[in-house]
């Protein structure tokens, strides 16, 4: 995770810090995550997820791009979504995602 500044006020250094990162692109909010082999869900936890939030998935492995289209955001709380997607055996679908809102 990347600094947060603190809401009551930080100073100037930890600010100017915050705001380089976010102009070269370290916006902290990025992951990875491993679809469940043999079952039709997986969940995944993340502290910045909330009910309006946006998840985008990015295929890292041929079959994660080939599982792709069968995979969508089923359900969203604070905290945690449940990605929804088909029944497969490989151990390698795997996804970066970007949550934004």
């Amino acid at each position: 995770m990347y600094r947060t500044l603190n809401y009551m006020g930080s100073n100037p250094r930890e600010v100017a810090e915050v705001v380089n990162n976010a102009v070269n692109g370290k916006t902290n909010n990025t992951g990875t995550v491993t679809l469940a082999t043999s079952a039709t869900e997986t969940t995944l936890s993340d502290e910045r997820l909330g009910f309006d939030s946006v998840v985008l998935l990015s295929p890292r492995t041929e079959h994660s791009a080939t599982e792709l289209t069968h995979t969508w955001i089923k359900t969203k709380a604070k905290g945690s979504v449940i990605i929804g997607h088909r029944n497969h055996s490989h151990t390698d679908v795997i996804y970066d995602y970007i949550i934004v809102g």
